[in-house]
Parts: C-alpha cells; structure tokens; sequence
C-alpha cells in the first residue's frame, strides 16, 4: 500500500509527542536544504526525514520483537537501544508505508548509527538529524557551521560529537559509527 506525503505526515506525526514531530519537521527542512546544496534528491530526501523517527517512541519490547522477529541487523541487540528504531523504522516504512527505494530505507536505517560507504542521501539526513534548527547541544552550532562548507565534516563533527559523549559516559560505542567516521575521515582526504 502507497501512502501519499501528506498520509505520511498524518500517521506519523500520530506516532509521536508535538516536540518530537516538531524536530520532525526540522530534520524535513534541512533534509531538503542539505540535498540542493549537496546535490541529492530534495524528494527522496523529505520522504526520508518524514519517516527517520516512526518508531522513535514504540515501546523497546516492540523494537526488540521486530527486530528479532524478522532478523533485522541482530546484533543492534547488544547496543544502545537507542540505535533500534532506525532499524525497525526503515523495516516500517518498507513494510507498512509502501516505501520501495532502498536509498530512502537505507537513510531511515543508517540515520542514527552511519555506515561505511554512505551515500549522498544517507549524509544528508543523518547530518539534517544534528543539526536542525531545534537541536541545542554543546557544539551544534560549530557542527551547523562545519555543514555550510562540507556535507562529510559536518557529518564528522556531528559523529565525533556523539562518540564524545559516548566516551564521557563510559557507554559502549556502536562500532559502525566508528567505522563511518572513519571512512568519512578517508573521503575527505581524497578530496583535500
């Protein structure tokens, strides 16, 4: 079943607290701006970002069922649950909203945790995610800076934010982010 841009807004904002719909529509914005500067797809881009949190407020039982009932990326189990919903938002919006571009469900997937070869779209809603406009953290407003000049170093910034914090609260860091910075870290070489 399709649903149209407008269905989607509805049952998802339906899914979620005002202020969580709200950065939403944040990341809906930056999504689109960051795809006409950086030459990705401003359509595939809002579609994605309409979706990055489906499942952001689903009970973590829920998560872990479907993520282990339909063998979604089983290992996700032995991290941070807040890397589930990506997953099982992706896993959603291929399943329940008729989403069939793999790149759109890889943004939704790798929105949270990145991934080794990322793609445009991939940096640009995992990067819309940190810095819309109703993030406030220590160091967002550099990271924003950073994202006017380089889709990867602000993506880098908003990565090593995230592994920062991870490290100052002696929790376990997701080893894909690592190797998503890094390989960020080796694009930008070739290009400098």
């Amino acid at each position: 079943m399709k649903f149209s841009r407008d269905e989607l807004i509805k049952v998802v904002s339906s899914q979620m607290p005002e202020q969580r719909w709200q950065h939403t529509q944040g990341v809906m914005d930056t999504a689109v701006k960051l795809a006409e500067q950086y030459g990705a797809d401003p359509v595939k881009a809002d579609l994605a970002a309409i979706l990055h949190d489906v499942a952001k407020y689903w009970p973590i039982e829920t998560l872990r069922t479907v993520l282990s009932d339909n063998q979604l990326s089983d290992d996700l189990l032995l991290y941070n649950k807040q890397l589930w919903h990506a997953e099982v938002g992706a896993f959603v919006a291929s399943h329940e909203y008729g989403i069939e571009d793999i790149e759109i469900l890889d943004a939704i997937r790798y929105h949270t945790a990145g991934r080794v070869g990322m793609t445009r779209l991939d940096k640009v809603v995992c990067l819309a995610d940190y810095i819309e406009p109703g993030r406030d953290y220590p160091g967002v407003n550099n990271i924003r800076e950073l994202a006017n000049h380089s889709l990867e170093g602000g993506l880098v910034a908003g990565l090593d934010s995230t592994i920062s914090l991870l490290v100052s609260r002696r929790q376990i860091i997701y080893p894909l982010t690592v190797l998503a910075r890094n390989d960020l870290i080796k694009q930008m070489g070739a290009n400098s």
